[in-house]
């Protein structure tokens, strides 16, 4: 027997990884704020191209899988953030509404957007922050005060786009922007965990209206359609990794609060070095 060109023993494989990654998501997801998605998109890069999935949507359906996945674990992360009294509600305010039309434009952007695309935006923004978080100095800074104006609207706005392109929960851009305006790093992280919550519930619906049309065009992909699959959503590896991760959500946010804040940038930025040099080496292979 056998399901997408997979044995058994290869699904069965495949399902211990993602149950594995999920409980590794959740961590980082309380950790660093992050949702879990710069792990997910990579794992699930190596899980697809095993399953057969075109190249042409492997990338979007990675990122619409991570979406999805991402929802129960930030909305957990964002809940013990809240409960510590670490969330910036104030930015929250001022941010969502920008985010969420960014999401918006982001969805509508995958449903057109080239493969080399999604790839792209991901190591670029993955390395930018890393350089940011492994060289920080403490005079690397935007200003004192975070701005309330249309600038604060505009930071939001590109937060949901790349964010939505990425397939991640907006921690990696919020981190980087409040911390560049001399707020912690602990209460950085804390309301990354809020946004991850406006961003990922629309991006995944956005990511099902994006992959519509690709399901039609690979009807013979088990893992676009039916069971699998609705739209760049893939069923299987949301189900498989949801759990794992809501359990171990909690667990990175005690360890976040006992990191010191070096110590949170340096271990963030290597991995986030780590995860895009992948897709850097899947940009110069085609594969």
């Amino acid at each position: 027997m056998s399901i997408a060109g997979l044995g058994v023993a290869e699904i069965v494989e495949l399902a211990l990884l993602l149950i594995a990654v999920g409980a590794l998501s959740g961590f980082l997801a309380g950790i660093f704020g992050i949702g879990g998605g710069a792990i997910l998109v990579p794992v699930f890069y190596e899980c697809f191209r095993l399953a057969g999935v075109p190249l042409e949507v492997r990338m979007p359906l990675c990122i619409g899988t991570s979406l999805a996945i991402i929802i129960p674990t930030s909305i957990s992360s964002f809940r013990a953030h809240y409960a510590r009294g670490a969330v910036d509600m104030e930015i929250l305010k001022r941010w969502w509404l920008p985010v969420v039309i960014g999401v918006i434009a982001g969805s509508v952007t995958a449903r057109y957007a080239p493969e080399r695309l999604f790839k792209i935006v991901f190591v670029c923004v993955a390395w930018s922050a890393a350089t940011r978080l492994l060289l920080a100095r403490e005079h690397w800074k935007f200003g004192e005060v975070v701005p309330t104006g249309p600038l604060m609207r505009l930071y939001g706005f590109f937060i949901g786009l790349l964010s939505t392109l990425m397939g991640v929960g907006g921690g990696l851009f919020a981190n980087l922007l409040m911390t560049f305006y001399g707020r912690p790093i602990h209460q950085a992280v804390a309301t990354s965990s809020a946004l991850a919550v406006l961003i990922s519930i629309p991006g995944a619906i956005g990511y099902v209206y994006a992959g519509w049309p690709a399901a039609a065009h690979f009807p013979n992909v088990a893992a676009l359609q039916l069971p699998f699959a609705i739209g760049y959503v893939s069923l299987i590896g949301a189900l498989l990794v949801m759990p794992t991760s809501l359990l171990t959500a909690p667990l990175g946010v005690k360890a976040a609060h006992a990191l010191s804040k070096r110590r949170l940038e340096i271990a963030f930025g290597c991995y986030l070095f780590i995860v895009g040099g992948r897709f850097v080496v899947s940009l110069l292979s085609g594969q």
